[in-house]
């Protein structure tokens, strides 16, 4: 029984690898081979029932956000507008990755074509960028909020959040251009099977028959350009915010304020933390398992649509009366 993954793993190479047997050279294969995760195919039902959990939840919870959040006038403040698009950026993100890893678990649907894997993984560079500037932006906020109370109205107005909010979504997109663009110049005359459960950047290029050095640097420059800059200047921000705090004359003004800023860290530690320990796992984790680095690489990406709604649905008390509200009038 644990035989046939093996089987329909090696039929599909088979099968691929004669139908190109003619060809040394394709530079825009119409197809990949998704293999999901090698290794674990004899247990595919018992893996995709938290993956669809995960699915349900994030679906669930980031609709729910957004809601409450335009139902809700007392919540049209730049704090929620950014966790409005921190939801839709959650959203595309699980929507962009798990229907298709199901299709794997559930009916062995491998297939993917050349542009399909894409825009994939266009979409999943961008709105993972994406969350990771929304979190600086809504840094920004808490650190308006906090620093200069008495001009929190005047400094983020509308217009500025919806400049700030264009200007996340503009860099995120531009920056994430190049990684299709780059995937769809290299050669492809190995093999068009990607042992992994999603169109990941360097998951793709690796199977270039081509020096991809370009698509290395290039995600390495994305990486400190993106992430280390948003964690940069989220610091600043927090190390402001604290100062601030601790200048507070009592201890209660000083809980009292900082609770207001414990959502956003537990967002933060949900999206960087993750992603920090699958960076490691993949770059020196050689002696991990494929099969489980794949796997954790497979999780970490559904981790912040996952936990982002919780944390805030549990921790703001405006969200959490307003779901309270509406479950009491519905058994009402």
């Amino acid at each position: 029984m644990q035989e046939t993954p093996l089987c329909l793993r090696v039929g599909h190479f088979l099968h691929y690898t004669m139908s190109d047997a003619n060809t040394t050279d394709f530079t825009n294969p119409s197809t990949f081979i998704l293999l999901g995760i090698p290794g674990l195919e004899a247990a595919y039902t018992w893996i995709s029932i938290p993956f669809c959990a995960m699915y349900a939840i994030a679906v669930l919870g980031n609709f729910s956000i957004l809601f409450i959040v335009k139902t809700e006038p007392r919540l049209h403040a730049p704090m929620y507008y950014f966790l409005c698009m921190l939801a839709v950026a959650d959203l595309v993100m699980s929507m962009s990755i798990l229907p298709k890893m199901l299709s794997i678990f559930w009916f062995n649907s491998r297939e993917i074509s050349f542009s399909a894997c894409l825009t994939q993984m266009y979409f999943i560079h961008s709105f993972s960028d994406m969350e990771s500037g929304i979190l600086l932006a809504m840094a920004l906020d808490r650190y308006v909020a906090i620093c200069h109370p008495l001009r929190h109205s005047t400094i983020l107005t509308n217009s500025v959040v919806a400049k700030i909010s264009l200007a996340v979504v503009l860099r995120c997109g531009i920056l994430a251009l190049p990684y299709p663009l780059l995937t769809r110049r290299w050669p492809y005359c190995r093999t068009n099977i990607i042992p992994h459960s999603y169109c990941g950047h360097i998951a793709v290029v690796k199977l270039a028959c081509a020096d991809i050095s370009v698509s290395s640097y290039y995600g390495l420059f994305d990486l400190f350009s993106v992430i280390g800059i948003d964690l940069f200047f989220i610091t600043v921000s927090y190390t402001q915010i604290l100062r601030a705090i601790f200048r507070l004359p009592t201890n209660d003004a000083r809980l009292k304020t900082f609770g207001t800023c414990v959502s956003h860290l537990c967002a933060i530690l949900a999206l960087y933390i993750p992603d920090f320990f699958s960076s490691l796992t993949q770059r020196f984790g050689h002696d991990v398992p494929v099969h489980l680095r794949i796997l954790i690489a497979s999780v970490y990406r559904l981790v912040p649509p996952v936990l982002h709604p919780i944390i805030y649905g549990v921790r703001t008390k405006q969200i959490r009366g307003r779901l309270l509200q509406l479950f009491t009038h519905k058994e009402t």
